[in-house]
């Protein structure tokens, strides 16, 4: 049987054998990268000699106020210092980090208080209100309060609380910082959007943010220091994991509470942005940007994009602005993206809307995923055809442990040994997955299936059109028939029979939107257009 029959000896000791977590990142990077510039935010810049000192004093300081392994500290902040600090500090006392979306409502902030057993809460004065009137509508024990003001952004402190600083001015840099034991222990708590009944608490274990580090890296080319852009709130997924991953390359976080052209325009100028992720609603933000708010640069800003399948019009405007522009997939349920629309060399020749259109696929597996693929209602692989449409699973390290209190959703989520997204798609003869729509937006017209995402990638080609999401509208005589939502770019102009005649000359007579409708579309704090809303109005019409 040979020598390995016998592995005596042969064991997991301290030597050899230390759970994986992101927080060994920074530890490493205070040591061998103490000078170079970790965080910066309006006047705060710090030093990764410096960040440590302030994570570890947080986490001191939230173990002062009782705060033990396992409890979850809850953040209602945006992507500045206090934030971006917390992706640290919270794990570093062995606590459980959740940080939630600042757009929610009272309601749902109490539900996620209460759900998730927040012991503190880190809270933007901004968000005060909404947290205090939460409060009151729960059913437990509600968190302590620590008060995170931002002076230079129009929000002093109240007074009502303590604040961020001066429970940092409490903490010492002597705390010992408690690693997890196992890899597997739960590091972070992420809700998701909760568009139909109360948003499920996704929970993610160290590994799995440790392989997103170390994948991330890999898909993305990245060198040593890099300056990153934090446009995806963390409380998206944790900002996809970039804030973690920055130390493992020396790089630096530039923090982002406004998300605006000039905003980017500018720290890509100013502070030498070389990185930022973000929906492509931020792409068309740029793309339709002002000539007052665009800045120059000498160098090729790398984007990721998700979210939603990007217009491969906007793809191919935003390239001839210094972007180059890799659309990446994944859910709150995968730590955020797990696949990569990786470039092929043979794309460079294509015509410029072919190329783009190849670039606005999904893509493959990323280094970090053991599998992505797109299988019938059997669990088996379809036909890497490009028409034939499956459901996207995943396997990999980077998938959830499950739903926090909801094994039935957990099981039901992993039945058949994968995670399953809830996204249509087919899959390509070089492997290369491409959305066709979630399930729940299909339009079913007369018993021919339609694409949302075909048609919108359509009308995005339109010269007028910033915006748009098409969505089932009822019919009689079709059952279902395409309507479209459209927000124009400041400026244009458009009307119903010229959006309704553009369709026409690309798409067939059925997937052609037959009502056209212009208003500002409703979207989720991280540029989703929210769709559950527009079916209301479709429905209502």
């Amino acid at each position: 049987m040979g020598w390995l029959a016998d592995e005596s000896g042969l064991d997991k000791c301290a030597a050899n054998f230390v759970p994986l977590t992101p927080l060994s990142h920074l530890r490493r990077a205070a040591q061998i990268f103490k000078d170079k510039t970790a965080v910066i935010y309006g006047d705060h810049r710090a030093t990764y000699g410096q960040y440590y000192d302030r994570v570890t004093k947080l986490a001191s300081g939230l173990v002062a106020m009782g705060v033990k392994p396992g409890n979850v500290v809850a953040t209602l902040i945006p992507n500045v210092t206090a934030q971006i600090e917390s992706s640290f500090g919270v794990p570093a006392c062995g606590a459980v980090l959740n940080t939630i979306n600042t757009r929610l409502d009272a309601d749902t902030v109490a539900y996620i208080f209460d759900h998730g057993e927040a012991k503190v809460a880190l809270v933007d004065t901004q968000f005060l209100p909404v947290v205090e009137d939460a409060m009151t509508r729960m059913d437990g024990t509600p968190p302590q309060i620590i008060e995170c003001p931002d002076e230079g952004a129009g929000f002093p402190a109240t007074g009502r609380y303590e604040t961020y600083e001066a429970l940092l001015a409490k903490g010492t840099t002597e705390f010992e910082w408690i690693m997890p034991q196992d890899e597997w222990e739960s590091l972070a708590l992420n809700y998701t959007s909760g568009t139909t009944g109360r948003p499920k608490g996704v929970v993610y274990h160290h590994r799995g943010a440790y392989m997103m580090t170390m994948g991330t890296v890999i898909s993305w080319r990245m060198v040593l220091h890099p300056v990153f852009l934090a446009i995806v709130p963390l409380f998206h997924c944790n900002g996809w994991n970039h804030t973690w991953m920055m130390p493992v390359l020396g790089g630096t976080v530039v923090g982002c509470r406004d998300i605006t052209a000039a905003a980017i325009y500018n720290a890509i100028a100013d502070e030498g942005v070389s990185h930022f992720g973000g929906a492509p609603i931020v792409l068309n933000m740029i793309v339709n940007s002002s000539q007052a708010d665009q800045r120059n640069f000498d160098h090729t800003v790398e984007v990721f994009t998700a979210g939603a399948p990007p217009a491969p019009a906007t793809l191919a405007a935003i390239d001839k602005m210094g972007f180059n522009v890799m659309q990446v997939y994944g859910l709150t349920e995968t730590y955020g993206h797990i696949t990569e629309c990786l470039w092929d060399d043979a794309w460079a020749n294509l015509p410029e809307g072919e190329r783009a259109a190849m670039q606005a696929r999904q893509g493959v597996a990323m280094p970090m995923m053991e599998r992505v693929n797109v299988v019938d209602e059997k669990n088996q692989q379809i036909p890497m055809d490009g028409t034939t449409q499956g459901e996207i699973v995943v396997q990999g390290n980077s998938v959830m442990k499950g739903y926090l209190k909801n094994p039935a959703a957990t099981a039901e989520a992993f039945e058949g040994g994968h995670f399953h997204s809830g996204d249509i798609a087919v899959q390509h003869a070089n492997t290369h997955i491409q959305i066709a729509d979630r399930k729940k937006d299909i339009i079913i017209s007369g018993g021919e299936n339609i694409s949302s995402v075909e048609v919108e990638g359509c009308l995005m080609a339109h010269p007028s059109v910033n915006l748009c999401a098409v969505v089932a509208k009822p019919d009689d005589k079709w059952g279902e028939v395409p309507c479209a939502f459209i927000e124009l770019i400041d400026g244009k102009t458009a009307t119903e029979a010229e959006i309704i005649a553009f369709a026409r000359e690309h798409l067939a007579g059925f997937k052609t939107p037959k009502k056209v409708v212009f208003q500002e579309l409703p979207k989720t704090s991280t540029g989703k257009i929210q769709k559950f809303e527009l079916r209301t109005q479709a429905k209502e019409m």
